[in-house]
């Protein structure tokens, strides 16, 4: 008999009750250290004070009013986010999904409505992951997630990860007179913690204004502080026409923004798109505390130096365990341990560590941890890390 929540998820027989910053208190009272952050979602870890303060405050007030009317919550949110980074504009969505079929909508209505209708198709990268709707899985393409959900969206070119200049030639290729964009993980977390290289990036940017394509960037996990710039592609000194959020911008609380230029933006006018939930005011108000906490730059400043003590501890796991790990992946605090047994044996021996972690593709093991963590519980991590390395060994 199927049970009363679908059964799409592989649980883990884990139950919790509390978070406090970096730890979780399961049902039993165990505690354990959360290297996963609700996969990149806690980005201020469990029960911020900040957080529950800006949430509680505005729940006292108004929880929802229609986007038929002005909401001075989303616009507080959105003139924090255009003031902070590339963008001219923000439209607020409820996850990552839906920032991925916007951002779909808006590049292909870009060349609609700049007269070039024929303009629908958008370059993809294996391995990528962009949502779970049937554009978002359209948009990556992988077996695994488009299996039995035909007719899939056409439109869709996938190309081999950009590493080398080969690879930047076939994306060249690729690019004809229908191609209307490029999307792409400035950092790929389900496709196993790997890094498109600051001069790929470039050369994207370059290659899309050489070409009049839109670039699109999905930061929905990458993004927010993640790895010591509010978003990753600032590293390589680049920006994109429009720009997925999700995941670290609410904290917790389920929030997405499409963050686009003027330009790109201008073409969505109204009644050519809309969310009933999307932009509400207690999501705002707490993206509001999130994005002014993560934005500032002293902040961003410790998130790059935690990540650099949690790169060096682990590189050192990595020397003191050869037949369980094999490199260390990431910027600031979204890395990786590439493995060699499958990381969902990493992620198990972790519960019995009292460490929890993400499994991803290409055999890696994610850590995304809270970005406010002490350096305290970044050395609990590594010697739980090695504990459940250690009796991964033993037991091989």
């Amino acid at each position: 008999m199927i049970p009363p929540v679908l059964p799409t998820y592989n649980r883990a027989p884990l139950s919790f009750v509390r978070g406090e910053g970096s730890w979780l208190v399961a049902t039993d009272g165990r505690r354990y250290l959360d290297l996963g952050a609700g996969i990149a979602v806690n980005a201020l870890g469990h029960a911020h004070p900040a957080l529950i303060q800006a949430l509680t405050d505005q729940a006292a007030k108004v929880w929802h009013v229609s986007n038929v009317y002005t909401i001075p919550e989303q616009e507080r949110l959105a003139e924090l986010l255009v003031d902070r980074t590339f963008a001219d504009t923000v439209f607020f969505t409820n996850s990552g999904t839906e920032t991925a079929e916007l951002a779909i909508k808006m590049a292909r209505k870009f060349h609609y409505e700049a007269g070039q209708p024929e303009r629908t198709e958008i370059i993809a990268f294996e391995g990528a992951f962009h949502g779970r709707s049937t554009g978002a899985i359209a948009a990556a393409g992988s077996e695994k997630m488009v299996k039995g959900y035909g007719p899939l969206m056409p439109g869709f070119t996938h190309l081999k990860w950009p590493a080398t200049e080969a690879d930047h030639a076939a994306i060249r290729a690729a690019i004809t007179d229908r191609t209307c964009a490029v999307m792409i993980e400035p950092i790929q977390g389900e496709g196993g913690i790997r890094v498109v290289p600051d001069q790929c990036l470039k050369g994207l940017r370059d290659l899309c204004d050489s070409t009049g394509t839109l670039l699109i960037f999905d930061e929905v996990q990458c993004g927010m502080g993640r790895t010591g710039k509010l978003f990753a592609h600032e590293w390589a000194g680049v920006s994109p026409d429009i720009m997925m959020v999700a995941k670290g911008i609410g904290g917790g609380f389920p929030l997405g923004a499409v963050l686009a230029t003027e330009r790109a933006a201008l073409c969505m006018t109204a009644g050519s798109h809309g969310s009933t939930y999307g932009g509400n005011p207690l999501g705002c108000a707490v993206g509001a505390k999130v994005t002014e906490i993560v934005s500032d730059p002293a902040f961003l400043a410790e998130v790059a130096r935690k990540g650099a003590l949690f790169r060096q501890g682990l590189e050192s796991l990595v020397a003191r365990h050869p037949t369980v790990f094999q490199a260390v992946r990431g910027e600031g605090l979204m890395l990786g341990l590439k493995c060699t047994p499958a990381p969902t044996d990493l992620v198990k021996a972790g519960y019995s560590a009292g460490v929890l972690t993400v499994a991803a593709a290409d055999n890696v093991l994610r850590l995304l941890p809270a970005l406010n963590i002490p350096d305290a519980d970044i050395a609990e991590a590594l010697a739980r890390l090695d504990q459940a390395a250690t009796s991964l060994a033993q037991a091989a």
